[in-house]
């Protein structure tokens, strides 16, 4: 291949500065198929759209475990976790957690004790302002740890350090040192836990994800340990927490005309489409990066081994030529029609069995399909505040949390339209 370029730039200032849009922007204004141009020093490419999304994801092209930054594992993911590993390693140790986190019965019994949390919480909102991005990763964590099996001791600073870890995954500063801290808290907190379980000073629900854990073992026939354990442990409720951005996007949503009226009949599959929506119209994650195993070609562009790629996934999610309107707001584009596998990739693409697509994504929208309707048919006030979503922000979240105030009563599911009460 044919490899001598002029030199270009790195753009890992440009990146900080930009955001979501940093990306999009660049495909914008070049001709190629792909974008070329330099993080941290190292050669990269930008591919979007389906085909993209197959081409990352295969194994003999791109592989995830050596892509990863050490800031990333040291805050999000945790070092030794499923998304460092690669080939049959990757495909035990996922075979685990789509174990655990795929299947109707276990997605329904996770959604189930999260809305139970969910209504308990919500008897107390009358009365006093509520910050619905706190409110929820609260309810969140109550739900997720229930369920997984592993004891809260204190429930609100759990809940803080799993945000945290999510919240400054991608951004030097104060937000990322807080995302080391807790991080390093919760893998200790949670390898005890396991070693505990092991010498049978605590016990583990049979089934759970703490129990699942504890017995697991990976290919070389070897049980995880404690810290590794600790890791998957927070790889499996963390997500789930995280969950809590949408919600607040939710309410920012039930602002679009029709919407809420909408959710609040009852409408199974108008709530997940509302799920799907949220998914693909709020950022997230901006992209998601590998490395090319191989010399490889992408539409007639040499691409050396070795070299970063980029797969553009709030491009992806918001491209004219995939999605008509994509800049607004509209869950009745997914019913009727759900989307291809490899079209919403919010959370990856390709396969969950045998990729690193999440395999909490059936959680996630049943979640927001569980808690969107539950939101909607509340009533309530929205005071002043700042309801911006900056996209220099990764991740972005609404900048007040979205807080609402004088919630009152519920409405009944199929209640007639009148277009009165919550704003």
């Amino acid at each position: 291949m044919n490899q001598s370029r002029p030199p270009i730039a790195d753009s890992s200032l440009a990146l900080l500065a930009k955001g979501y849009s940093w990306l999009p922007d660049r495909r914008l204004h070049t001709a190629a198929p792909l974008v070329r141009t330099r993080l941290m020093g190292q050669h990269a490419v930008a591919l979007h759209g389906p085909e993209a999304v197959r081409f990352f994801y295969d194994e003999r092209h791109v592989e995830r475990g050596t892509a990863l930054p050490g800031p990333v594992l040291s805050t999000l993911f945790g070092h030794g976790a499923v998304h460092t590993l690669d080939g049959q390693p990757h495909r035990e140790r996922k075979g685990m957690f789509l174990s655990l986190l795929t299947g109707p019965e276990t997605v329904a019994a996770l959604v189930d004790r999260v809305t139970e949390v969910w209504d308990e919480a919500v008897e107390s909102w009358p009365g006093r302002p509520i910050v619905l991005f706190d409110e929820a990763s609260r309810i969140l964590t109550r739900g997720v740890c229930q369920w997984a099996g592993i004891p809260l001791e204190d429930g609100d600073s759990t809940a803080r350090d799993l945000v945290a870890m999510v919240d400054g995954f991608a951004t030097p500063g104060p937000r990322h040192w807080r995302a080391r801290r807790a991080r390093a808290r919760s893998e200790a907190s949670l390898a005890g836990l396991v070693e505990e379980v092991r010498a049978g000073q605590a016990a583990a629900p049979a089934g759970s994800a703490l129990d699942t854990m504890v017995r697991h073992r990976d290919a070389d026939g070897r049980l995880l340990d404690p810290h590794t354990a600790a890791v998957e442990l927070l790889n499996v409720i963390r997500p789930t927490v995280a969950v809590c951005w949408f919600v607040a996007y939710a309410g920012h949503a039930l602002r679009t005309p029709g919407v809420k009226e909408r959710l609040r009949e009852d409408d199974p599959a108008y709530a997940v489409a509302f799920a799907h929506e949220l998914r693909r119209f709020y950022p997230f994650a901006p992209f998601l990066g590998g490395r090319a195993v191989t010399d490889l070609e992408w539409r007639g562009e040499p691409i050396p081994s070795g070299t970063l790629i980029l797969l553009d996934l709030y491009g992806q999610n918001h491209d004219s030529g995939l999605w008509d309107e994509p800049y607004a707001f509209a869950p009745q584009r997914f019913v009727g029609r759900p989307p291809h596998r490899d079209e919403l990739v919010p959370q990856g693409g390709a396969d969950r069995a045998t990729g690193h697509r999440c395999p909490g994504e059936d959680i996630t929208v049943a979640l927001l399909a569980a808690l969107g309707p539950r939101l909607a048919r509340l009533e309530y006030d929205v005071p002043e505040q700042d309801l911006r979503i900056p996209l220099t922000r990764i991740p972005a979240r609404v900048r007040s949390g979205f807080v609402i105030q004088d919630v009152r009563t519920r409405v009944p599911a199929a209640a007639h339209r009148s277009g009165q009460g919550a704003s």
